[in-house]
């Protein structure tokens, strides 16, 4: 007996694909890090936010979230702690310092380890209250009650993560590409100041959004 509605998932591919594709959180740190220390080395950070989409996801659809969202204070303190580090990150980089800016001429890159990349990638997503709320509302119409709940929840996790990390990639080869055109317009500083900005931008979103 098929355990899968297989209607259903040929339906929830498009949906997920637009809603990924719009720019948040997420995808505005892959563009960030597209253009500051390039597609290789931000696969890091990707791993960490489709590990914390995961998590997110499977919560959503077995109900956590719905307490998580009831009671917002659970966020509170994750969330500012996050945006607060994400901003000092983004002030960092437009002063063409810290482990996530491009260096300068005559001096030697200094890189954010695997770990911290990853670190930032997980926390932009499950701190971030429109995710779960997100999930919330999309997963249920896709679900078939007349069917066990685990196939169809792996399945559709498992689209999430693929189509969010082709999103990801969209975003940060965008930023690699975008880069190459700063430094030929304004130089390794203004790569810096354009990538800063928008990593304050994530930070600012993800505290007060």
């Amino acid at each position: 007996m098929l355990s899968l509605n297989l209607a259903l998932l040929s339906a929830f591919i498009p949906t997920f694909f637009v809603v990924s594709i719009t720019p948040g959180m997420c995808m505005t740190l892959a563009l960030s890090l597209g253009i500051t220390i390039g597609v290789r080395r931000a696969l890091w950070m990707m791993a960490g936010e489709l590990v914390g989409v995961a998590l997110v996801a499977t919560a959503a659809a077995v109900g956590v979230a719905t307490f998580m969202l009831k009671y917002p204070t659970a966020f509170a303190m994750f969330k500012y702690a996050g945006g607060a580090y994400l901003a000092w990150l983004g002030i960092q980089m437009w002063r063409s310092r810290g482990k996530m800016a491009m260096p300068e001429e005559d001096t030697g890159p200094v890189e954010s380890s695997r770990l911290q990349l990853a670190l930032q990638g997980f926390v932009t997503a499950i701190a971030n209250p429109k995710g779960w709320a997100f999930f919330i509302a999309l997963l249920p119409p896709f679900i078939d009650s007349k069917l066990p709940m685990a196939p169809q929840l792996t399945a559709l996790i498992l689209i999430i993560l693929g189509l969010e990390f082709l999103c990801l990639q969209l975003y940060a080869h965008g930023g690699k590409t975008l880069r190459k055109a700063l430094k030929q317009g304004g130089g390794v500083r203004t790569v810096n100041r354009v990538a800063g900005s928008l990593m304050v931008l994530v930070g600012a979103w993800l505290a007060f959004g």
